[in-house]
């Protein structure tokens, strides 16, 4: 993706080639910075404070997290302190402990002294890796766009999409934005919804920041304008992300996302999800019982921070002192309420035979539901 006319990824090596830098996303939208990551530390800093977020992208940042523990001591012993201390960062993106699980797996029947250099071979390619996944959900995933189009003659698609699905939440593309990227680069006309996405406003703060920079037409609202605009036809199709997506089709997402999915519903609105493969936890059946749901900071929902007309950045309180704060992270949308969903192998009923049809080599391994 372009910013300000420069290619940019979320996360790359640095020019000494052992350290790692990404683009701190705390201070988006209203300054554009680079953090240093040089130790397994600074990588499980990042991962839990959300200077990194969005599944995919959590799951390369602890890719290249295992390589900076390696540089520092290949050993058995810190290889399993690493994976312990990443994973312990955040308990519900699942492509966290795909990522881990896969770095430890290659790297234990390498000798120590060649660890270092096979850590960093294969971060690269996990990075490599999200970026095809990406490119083939937007390759999918535009011929729902496509057809909308046509259906309305060529006209404006407005797609309604929640949270931070974009660029910043991977390697590249994004997998909500990437069929909506496609789109606008072959000359469709789309308009993008934007949920704010309280608390954190991962969508007024990022998804619209990053729509701005490729130029794609959009529009801030509320968390609870999207059902206003279903009923009065504003909406074509939802497209919203995943965290961790059950074997049978139940989705995890950003808090608010069940709630979209029921004004869709209601609505005859199509809801799609754009799925990674890695996202996709084939060890559960319910989502609603077997995911567990982070629950963060209270601070999250009582503070805001934001710029002033002055021009400096500010945080402020926004409740009553004294008053408690619940701050649940994530929702489960049930696959009774999803359209589809779009993964880089082709668009799939949300079932467990829909995902089994596009993955067969990987089984269930409880009882389906």
């Amino acid at each position: 993706m372009n910013v300000d006319g420069t290619p940019f990824r979320t996360i790359w090596r640095s020019d000494d080639g052992w350290s790692v830098e990404i683009i701190d996303q705390t201070k988006l939208p209203h300054a554009f910075e680079t953090l240093r990551l040089c130790d397994v530390g600074d990588a499980a800093r990042a991962i839990r404070e959300m200077e990194v977020r969005g599944a995919p992208l959590i799951g390369a940042t602890a890719a290249y997290g295992v390589a900076l523990a390696m540089r520092e001591d290949a050993s058995d012993t810190h290889l399993q302190t690493c994976y312990e201390t990443l994973l312990a960062t955040r308990p519900t993106a699942v492509n966290l402990r795909w990522a881990l699980d896969n770095m430890r797996a290659y790297l234990l029947p390498i000798a120590a002294p060649d660890r270092e250099a096979a850590a960093y071979a294969r971060a690269v390619e996990i990075n490599d890796e999200d970026v095809e996944i990406n490119r083939g959900i937007g390759k999918h995933g535009v011929e729902i766009i496509r057809a909308l189009s046509e259906a309305k003659g060529g006209g404006r698609v407005n797609i309604l999409t929640h949270c931070n699905a974009g660029w910043l939440a991977t390697v590249d593309r994004g997998t909500a934005t990437s069929p909506i990227y496609e789109a606008h680069d072959r000359g469709m006309d789309v308009h993008v919804w934007v949920d704010e996405t309280r608390p954190r406003n991962q969508g007024a703060s990022l998804t619209a920041w990053e729509l701005g920079r490729h130029g794609v037409p959009h529009t801030v609202i509320v968390d609870n304008a999207g059902g206003h605009l279903m009923q009065h036809g504003q909406v074509d199709v939802c497209i919203t992300g995943t965290d961790r997506t059950t074997g049978t089709g139940d989705v995890c997402n950003k808090i608010g996302t069940y709630l979209k999915a029921l004004a869709a519903h209601d609505n005859g609105v199509p809801f799609y999800v754009a799925l990674p493969s890695p996202t996709i936890d084939w060890t559960l059946s319910d989502g609603v019982a077997e995911i567990p749901i982070e629950q963060r900071d209270g601070v999250e929902v009582s503070e805001m921070t934001g710029r002033t007309n002055g021009g400096n950045i500010e945080t402020v309180r926004i409740v009553p002192d004294g008053s408690p704060v619940a701050n649940y992270a994530f929702d489960v949308t049930p696959r009774r309420l999803v359209t589809g969903l779009i993964t880089e192998r082709g668009v799939a009923p949300a079932s467990a035979d829909g995902l089994a049809a596009l993955f067969p080599e990987r089984v269930l391994k409880k009882g389906s539901a």
